[in-house]
């Protein structure tokens, strides 16, 4: 599926050696999650899910010495197996935020019992854009695609 984003997006995409079901695993399961969804050396002590359209999705991320990133949002869609759609633009109770973006996940199935991963950060500016990829975007969310392939082969 093709996002159409105005420029604002920024796109990371894998081919994991897991078949679908078990990156939604990862991906749906808190205890999972909070294995390999901060870049290390940071790590994630809290994640709370309520998987449906409206339900909070919140992590906490802690670095090494001792910051904290609290990061609460909701669901906008969840398609079970397929796409999880979230953002930080709402908290639970669709109470208005600060928005930095809405983040878009699908997981499809290819040849070899594998899984092509999509992630999508989209910003409602191209300077948002700009902001998140200085931020070290490529580097973050690939360092933890990386944690999520290699904690996906002892699933």
């Amino acid at each position: 599926m093709t996002i159409e984003t105005a420029g604002h997006a920024l796109v990371l995409e894998r081919i994991f050696d897991a078949p679908p079901e078990k990156v939604w695993q990862a991906w749906s399961t808190p205890e999972i999650l909070v294995q390999w969804w901060a870049p290390q050396p940071w790590s994630t002590p809290i994640c709370e899910m309520d998987m449906r359209a409206g339900g909070k999705f919140r992590t906490v991320m802690k670095g090494p010495n001792g910051e904290e990133f609290d990061n609460t949002g909701v669901f906008l869609e969840v398609v079970p197996g397929r796409r999880i759609v979230t953002t930080d633009a709402f908290r639970p109770g669709w109470i208005p935020a600060g928005p930095f973006m809405v983040a878009v996940v699908t997981i499809e199935p290819v040849e070899g019992g594998k899984t092509r991963y999509t992630a999508t950060a989209m910003h409602w500016t191209a300077e948002a854009r700009e902001q998140h990829e200085k931020m070290g975007f490529h580097e973050g969310w690939g360092k933890v695609a990386d944690q999520l392939a290699a904690l996906l082969k002892t699933l």
